[in-house]
């Protein structure tokens, strides 16, 4: 796997299959991550992905370095994602029994209790406010760190920080049945 700065160095040398061939593996799982914070539906999340490596290939040549590469290609993600949302008509809830059926399929089938708490989790994080939500999504379900989790939506470190606290306390009066 090549580093970034051997991948910034292809793209210099017009190289644009070879770098996007090494960016894939460094970034497909937080580009996905990202996209599926902003949409909620793995299909679209998926379809947004290949579409911004499309993206990416073809404005390789225009990079320009100002950015850093990581913060260039969230940015590309985030955009994407934003107007797949946008072109969506309204989006599946975790209410929605086709998106229940879905979770339900990627908990162990072996235990209905973990497989109920975790639907039961899964409606609570549905429900907070969407900054909040895709704050949890990318660092608890995605394991980004705050400062991925930053660049990746745009904000400081310390507003991640903040989102990640709110979104605990009404977690917990959640999970306790006291209203927020």
């Amino acid at each position: 796997m090549l580093t970034e700065s051997r991948i910034l160095e292809l793209v210099r040398q017009d190289c644009r299959n070879e770098a996007i061939t090494a960016l894939l593996p460094l970034y497909r799982r937080r580009v996905f991550g990202l996209a599926y914070s902003y949409l909620r539906n793995r299909d679209t999340a998926e379809d947004v992905t290949q579409d911004v490596f499309i993206k990416i290939w073809r404005a390789l040549p225009s990079y320009d370095g100002r950015a850093s590469l990581s913060t260039w290609i969230y940015a590309i993600t985030r955009n994407a994602s934003l107007s797949a949302l946008r072109a969506q008509r309204p989006h599946a809830s975790l209410s929605d029994l086709g998106v229940m059926a879905e979770v339900d399929t990627t908990v162990d089938d072996s235990s209905a209790e973990t497989a109920v708490d975790a639907a039961a989790l899964l409606r609570m994080v549905d429900a907070l406010p969407s900054k909040q939500r895709q704050v949890v999504m990318l660092f608890y379900m995605q394991e980004q760190s705050h400062e991925e989790v930053s660049a990746m939506l745009a904000m400081p470190i310390g507003t991640v920080k903040t989102l990640l606290h709110r979104a605990r306390a009404r977690l917990g009066a959640s999970s306790l049945g006291v209203s927020t």
